[in-house]
């Protein structure tokens, strides 16, 4: 019977509650829309989406209420690049997916497939307020580091939302590594693996092949191309950045977002006038490479006043499977720095929703959108901050994990 007892209660909180009616009543709520603050706000929850946001909202029949007094109410964040969910032990071998390399596969390497919604990482992500990520490889041996996927932190089979939402690409140094150590070959190797993609499948079936790309990844690149997706472009130097807008200007139907970007607070201007997104780390201030020798800490400042769409992530090469959560505290950095506080969340919620695509129903509280909603009891920039309540999809979430359950079962003074 003790057995039976504990099965029933492993499997009830392995499976989420389904999406209820909820008023979470009477908090500061953040909504991120032209609403802005709504001091004493209530937000309104109905089979998983939001359907009201307004001061004194009245409880439906049946309604569970959250009181919020004292607390703070926001959208959930979103990790802007991440492996989380790709990687249990990234220094491993076996259960790590986040790195791809060999003569097969780079631009096809599909982040989507290898998602596990099992490992750790995905619920300690969760309890810190963090309801989605972008997720893609960090590691591959050409221009390409594969297709990036969307995915949600609720620890389900369907948590892959977006598939090949991205096709990651390094064009600074990184990229000149990796075809023979020179900016000069760089581009050139760029543009001839974009006209591979354009003459998929003529010369592969044909027998002929491509210059830079093999089928699978053709096909790959391909679909980008066709369809307006986006090329999320590691890039760091003014100079890089410069290159990359002209390209962007000789090929107006290709989409490119920024991720790195130390020195592109030099080009402002232009990025905001090309309409290129920057995806930056507001800690990346030491020259440590020739491409970073201009990084500075007001970076992302500058760029939100210029008009560049942002958002916040850990800088590439230091992106880490177990430390999505801390997009938000990079955030509070990037405000002592300048960068003022509703700019700097809307660089954790909305800002990455908008760049890869899926604005319209994430990032913001407001009537229609995803109930990606969480509780805070406090300011959620602040590290001492936790939330009391974290909602995806309308489905409260248990504020659970393995370091939680840890924490429990060998605390000292639990009796």
């Amino acid at each position: 019977m003790r057995l039976l007892l504990a099965s029933i209660a492993a499997f009830a909180f392995a499976t989420p509650a389904f999406a209820e009616t909820v008023l979470i009543d009477n908090g500061r709520v953040i909504t991120n829309t032209s609403a802005g603050v709504l001091e004493g706000g209530d937000v309104l929850i109905v089979d998983g989406r939001i359907t009201q946001v307004a001061q004194n909202i009245a409880a439906p029949r049946g309604a569970r209420v959250i009181d919020a007094r004292g607390k703070w109410v926001t959208p959930g964040a979103f990790a802007a690049m991440s492996e989380v969910g790709l990687s249990e032990i990234s220094g491993s071998g076996a259960p790590n997916d986040a790195n791809v390399s060999g003569p097969i596969v780079s631009a096809a390497a599909d982040a989507g497939a290898a998602f596990d919604p099992d490992v750790t990482a995905v619920a300690i992500t969760r309890i810190e307020g963090v309801t989605r990520a972008a997720i893609a490889p960090s590691q591959t041996d050409t221009l390409f580091g594969g297709q990036g996927a969307l995915v949600s932190m609720g620890g389900t089979p369907d948590s892959v939302f977006r598939q090949r939402a991205f096709m990651v690409v390094e064009l600074g140094e990184t990229g000149a590594s990796r075809v023979g150590g020179s900016r000069a070959s760089l581009w050139p190797a760029f543009e001839a693996a974009l006209r591979d993609a354009a003459e998929y499948p003529g010369r592969y079936r044909s027998g002929q092949g491509g210059t830079v790309l093999n089928e699978l990844d053709a096909a790959a690149v391909q679909r980008f191309v066709r369809s307006n997706g986006l090329f999320l472009v590691h890039i760091e130097s003014a100079t890089d950045i410069r290159r990359l807008i002209a390209f962007k200007r000789a090929h107006p139907n290709l989409r490119f977002a920024i991720h790195g970007g130390a020195e592109a607070w030099q080009v402002a201007d232009d990025l905001a006038a090309a309409r290129i997104p920057v995806i930056l780390d507001p800690l990346s201030d030491l020259p440590d490479r020739f491409e970073r020798l201009s990084a500075r800490l007001d970076n992302a400042a500058i760029l939100q006043r210029a008009g560049v769409q942002i958002a916040i992530a850990p800088q590439p090469g230091t992106v880490d499977a177990q430390q999505a959560r801390l997009a938000l505290q990079l955030a509070g950095n990037a405000v002592t720095n300048g960068l003022s506080w509703d700019a700097a969340f809307a660089a954790v919620t909305k800002g990455p929703a908008d760049i890869f695509g899926v604005g319209g129903s994430l990032g913001q509280l407001a009537r229609g959108y995803t109930a990606d909603v969480v509780v805070w009891d406090g300011d959620p920039l602040e590290v001492q901050t936790a939330p009391t309540a974290v909602f995806i999809a309308g489905v409260e979430q248990p504020l659970v994990s393995r370091q939680t359950r840890l924490r429990d079962r060998y605390n000292p003074t639990r009796r």
